[in-house]
């Protein structure tokens, strides 16, 4: 398997890490039954760990999209692996980003993001010489 095969699992699993981060929020103990109405209360960095959980949800599908047909289309495998890589570190800087308020920075690498999932497809398009 790739690098960056392992890249979207790692991408894949990053919502579940911010959503962990926001239930470090001692409220959510023993509120299983209501998940909904616990996230609708919260506040401060809890509140910025839910909303990086769900926007990393939203990033997912695209980058994972990319990275395959990045593959199919037999985007040189060093070009594919460094790209996903920084997707990764992107998201993490994303969500460090969030839960640290700073919100310029995480606009600024959040379309550091998207540029990359983006920068997949066209690099499928130029490869596939269609």
């Amino acid at each position: 398997m790739t690098l960056a095969f392992w890249c979207v699992l790692v991408a894949g699993l990053l919502p579940f890490a911010a959503i962990t981060l926001a239930k470090w929020d001692k409220s959510y103990l023993g509120n299983n039954r209501q998940p909904r109405e616990w996230e609708a209360k919260l506040t401060g960095k809890s509140s910025r760990a839910h909303a990086a959980h769900l926007n990393s949800f939203e990033a997912f599908p695209l980058f994972a999209a990319g990275v395959l047909i990045a593959a199919f289309c037999a985007v040189p495998l060093a070009l594919v692996n460094g790209v996903a890589v920084a997707f990764v570190v992107a998201r993490v800087v994303y969500i460090w980003c969030y839960l640290s308020d700073r919100a310029s920075l995480r606009s600024i690498v959040w379309m550091i993001g998207m540029a990359l999932s983006v920068a997949l497809f066209f690099l499928s398009a130029f490869a596939s010489g269609k």
